[in-house]
């Protein structure tokens, strides 16, 4: 080896690899350690800091390849795996309807997508562009394949915006930039030129960098007061994965503790722990642990097994190479290189020698200043500006205004992972015709597949728009469109959050300034959420209670259902002036009285205060109360029939009852229909929940090949289509049919909710 490899060897173990040129002789004696505290930390001196010319050595300082290209091809797995899935292949026909009156949510409105056969081709491209990353198959090309077609279907929809979407674009577009390929790929045979050649430091920096910057900002944006106060993700502590801490803990510490408060900490700290030496074991924990917890909980496809890959990153970049070298030999020819021994990169900078001499007797030659090109002086730059940019977009929401909070903008690049859960109560939209001025109702998210518009006004002001220009098919002429849609966030009282007063089609809307018509977000109400508490553990079982908040001036057109017989509304805070259409009277209602609202009317709910007001919907569901009831009574007959207690003949209405489990019963009461519906399910369930390892496995298993193999064959069927052209109608049905089969059921009403239980939606 020249004394440039040797070098070069040694600024490799600077990084983290321990290194020696096993072609020379060993020293006689082991040097001792010289370096200094910061660079057994930080893995560089403070001097590599002190110039920009030092910097630029620095982050092109040549590195192990192999964990990036360990990464490199988890990554593409991942991703090909994620175009079936979250991506939406399996269901693309669905989403993407040809010809179909559809209102969609694209980040740039002159975007659209492309007719149906053609969106298979640009998910073809995706995932061979996935395969190609990570097999390291013509890399640079197979990079630029994935992330143009996946940045394309993600600007497509904002509706299907998450974080870690656009993480998945930001790693694709780093991967593009990086020597990603020197490690384990078909390139490295294809070239032997780059096979297990160094790649820049930079390369681990942007990557290390992201992370921490995902869960680092993360932990920034939970320290918020209504996820300090354990309001954000309240409803979690209620699963199954933290029944052990219920052992030691009340569900109300869990919350806080646990869910809130235990998030908060491993956001903020992963960061660190996975970087230095001596914490990086309990950072591989806390992560792992996360993340596996986080696939139960929430449906996020590969982003939990995505950041489970990332971890290695921060480990010594030989790391593959040591783990690797315990298999036996005789897989050595199809596992990665475990040999240490590693060639130049041009990517690199290798300090030069000012002597060539190898005699031992004179001191080591003195290296002098690297030579640095133009190219490392731009990855430098590259990389400096990417970080601060990373560092900079969570909080340019002065520019766009907008914040993942209750003004919904464009914030896609906040890293505000489950800070918010919002519900909502009332969505109602109203048109009115601009010649005729004849007033009509939509059904919410009519010409739309998605929800997500209800929170966005960015969103709202795109739906509007669609919508004016479809329903003049239905002889609306210049319509306005109204909304007036009910949203709590983070257990607060229900409020509008956009002004229904306001046609949004004519509405003015920019990312670049406030937006007039959102409703601001009634914080001074926020303290009432603990009264919340104590107001719901006071009532029974059958009770329920909706909390509302409203501003002066505006009022609640409300419809309360034949179920719901015993209503009524409670005032908090405010005046409110209680209208019953019906009846063609008003009631006025001071703090702390009541009033009692007829059930199968309308009525109108008037706050009449300077101040906003806000009261509380008291209801029992009658009907359900009575269901239940009804039910009670004919389990303790059945219970009572088969214990052999119950003396009297049963009627024949009720002989369902005792029927052999499996046997094929015909019950003519529809009571006792689903009372035995009810119990079936209920089975279902139980037996589902208590199924061993193997069985869920082969459950999700099924599921799962069922999936990909309908995306594989409408993929088939879609480039057949664009190559030769459109088969026969009954041909094509066939084939949809075949591609549509799924897995044979036991039990056909197996996911089936019982749509025919009485409850109530909205009030």
């Amino acid at each position: 080896m020249e004394a440039r490899d040797v070098t070069a060897g040694a600024l490799v173990g600077s990084d983290g690899e321990e290194q020696t040129a096993k072609k020379d002789a060993a020293p006689a004696k082991e040097k001792p350690d010289t370096k200094s505290k910061m660079e057994r930390l930080f893995g560089f001196k403070k001097e590599d800091l002190t110039s920009w010319s030092s910097l630029v050595a620095l982050l092109n300082r040549p590195t192990d390849p192999a964990s990036l290209g360990i990464f490199r091809c988890l990554f593409g797995l991942l991703m090909a795996i994620d175009v079936t899935q979250e991506r939406g292949l399996s269901h693309l026909d669905f989403k993407y309807l040809d010809g179909a009156p559809v209102c969609r949510f694209p980040l740039f409105n002159f975007l659209q997508p492309l007719p149906l056969d053609w969106m298979y081709l640009v998910y073809v491209v995706m995932f061979l562009g996935a395969l190609g990353i990570m097999l390291g198959c013509f890399y640079r090309f197979s990079c630029l394949m994935f992330i143009s077609t996946y940045w394309y279907i993600f600007f497509l929809d904002k509706t299907a915006w998450n974080n870690h979407s656009y993480l998945y674009g930001l790693i694709g577009f780093q991967l593009t930039l990086m020597d990603g390929n020197r490690y384990w790929s078909i390139d490295g045979l294809r070239r032997p030129s780059i096979r297990n050649a160094h790649v820049p430091l930079w390369n681990y920096t942007l990557l290390r960098t992201q992370i921490f910057i995902v869960y680092f900002i993360a932990g920034i944006k939970k320290l918020d007061a209504d996820w300090v106060e354990g309001y954000s993700m309240s409803y979690l502590a209620h699963h199954w994965l933290f029944d052990p801490f219920k052992v030691i803990l009340p569900v109300e510490l869990i919350n806080l503790l646990v869910v809130h408060g235990g998030g908060l900490i491993l956001d903020l700290s992963a960061g660190y722990l996975l970087f230095f030496d001596a914490t990086r074991p309990y950072g591989f924990l806390s992560v792992t642990y996360f993340h596996c917890m986080n696939s139960q909980l929430f449906s996020i496809g590969m982003f939990s097994y995505t950041m489970l890959a990332t971890s290695p990153l921060f480990c010594y970049t030989d790391w593959p190479r040591r783990f690797f070298a315990h298999f036996p030999a005789f897989l050595r020819a199809v596992l990665p290189l475990t040999s240490p021994d590693q060639q130049p990169s041009a990517s690199c900078v290798y300090p030069e020698i000012s002597s060539t001499s190898t005699e031992r007797q004179e001191p080591p030659p003195a290296p002098k200043a690297p030579k640095l090109r133009f190219k490392h002086r731009l990855a430098a730059i590259f990389t400096v500006l990417y970080i601060i940019e990373q560092f900079f977009m969570p909080y340019s929401h002065f520019i766009t205004k907008g914040y993942n909070n209750w003004t919904n903008g464009l914030y896609g690049y906040s890293w505000d992972m489950m800070v918010h859960s919002r519900s909502h109560q009332h969505v109602k939209i109203t048109y009115k015709d601009g010649q005729t001025g004849d007033i009509g109702y939509l059904n919410p998210g009519v010409f739309t597949q998605s929800r997500r518009w209800k929170d966005h006004g960015d969103m709202l002001k795109q739906y509007a728009t669609c919508l004016s220009q479809l329903l003049p098919r239905y002889n609306i002429s210049e319509p306005e469109i109204y909304f007036d849609i009910w949203v709590s966030i983070n257990e607060r009282f229900q409020q509008r959050i956009f002004d229904p007063r306001v046609d949004i089609v004519t509405a003015d809307w920019s990312p670049f300034k406030p937006n007039p018509w959102l409703m601001p977000l009634l914080v001074d109400l926020s303290p009432w959420r603990t009264k919340f508490q104590e107001i719901e553990g006071s009532l029974d079982n059958q009770t329920e209670i909706v909390f509302i908040a409203d501003f002066p001036g505006l009022h609640l057109e409300n419809f309360v259902s034949e179920d719901l017989g015993n209503t009524s509304i409670h005032v908090l805070q405010g005046k409110l002036n209680v209208e019953v259409v019906e009846e063609k009277k008003n009631y006025t209602v001071q703090p702390g009285e009541q009033i009692k609202v007829p059930a199968g009317a309308y009525h109108k709910v008037y706050t009449v205060s300077e101040d906003p007001s806000c009261y509380m919907y008291v209801y029992v569901n009658t009907t359900e109360a009575a269901l239940q009831d009804n039910f009670t009574k004919l389990l303790e007959i059945q219970e009572r029939a088969r214990n052999g207690t119950e003396t009297e003949p049963l009627p024949p209405e009720l002989q369902p009852l005792i029927a052999a489990e499996g046997e094929e019963v015909n019950a003519t009461d529809p009571i006792v229909q689903l009372f035995l519906k009810r119990q079936r399910r209920m089975k279902e369930v139980k037996k589902r929940r208590e199924a061993g390892v193997l069985e869920r496995f082969e459950r999700f298993a099924v599921k799962k090949y069922y999936t990909i193999r309908r995306g594989f064959l409408m993929t088939a069927i879609a480039l057949r289509n664009l190559a030769v052209g459109l088969p026969p109608l009954e041909q094509l049905t066939r084939e949809v049919a075949f591609a549509n089969m799924k897995a044979p059921q036991a039990d056909g009403s197996q996911e089936e909710r019982l749509k025919d239980e009485v409850g109530h939606g909205e009030l």
